[in-house]
């Protein structure tokens, strides 16, 4: 898939969900912080979709907030399952049509089941649109709500060390 293409299913999705949102495109960045400036957001505002894999041909988006990371063991006893993993880029891209970097819920090539951390509801998030330096910036509880997530602990604050 192409970026275009990517960025243009993305904003499709996003304008089919009926969600109040913002579009902003800044080209690549170097770091969150530079994303975040770009988008007039806070770095902790900024929402990374990763792709988790449970089983063969079994994905679900997880959404983090830039400042934190996955807990595995969160997520592995939210999911009730002992072992996940991330897939790698081809895969991704197979299983979502995005590219790594440009990875969202919204058009993806399939519906796959969303897990929102628990920090992403009552607040604005910015949340990757399809394409490299493509941003759609909205309330997190409407992202939640308009990709039927579930919302639960499954993060951790960065560490120094990471």
């Amino acid at each position: 898939m192409t970026a275009p293409d990517g960025e243009q299913r993305a904003a499709a999705a996003l304008a089919e969900a009926g969600i109040e949102h913002t579009l902003t495109r800044h080209g690549r960045v170097g770091s969150l912080e530079e994303a975040a400036a770009a988008r007039g957001v806070e770095p902790g505002d900024i929402v990374k979709t990763l792709v988790v894999r449970r089983a063969d041909d079994d994905f679900l988006f997880v959404l983090v907030p830039g400042d934190r990371e996955i807990s595995w063991p969160k997520l592995r006893a939210h999911l009730g399952v002992s072992r996940l993993s991330m897939p790698d880029a081809v895969t991704a891209r197979d299983v979502t049509g995005y590219e790594r970097g440009t990875i969202t819920p919204f058009g993806s090539l399939r519906p796959w089941p969303v897990v929102a951390d628990a920090t992403v509801p009552g607040r604005t998030v910015s949340i990757g649109a399809g394409a490299h330096g493509v941003a759609a910036t909205a309330r997190g509880d409407d992202v939640v709500r308009a990709l039927g997530a579930e919302v639960a602990d499954v993060t951790d604050p960065v560490s120094a060390t990471s």
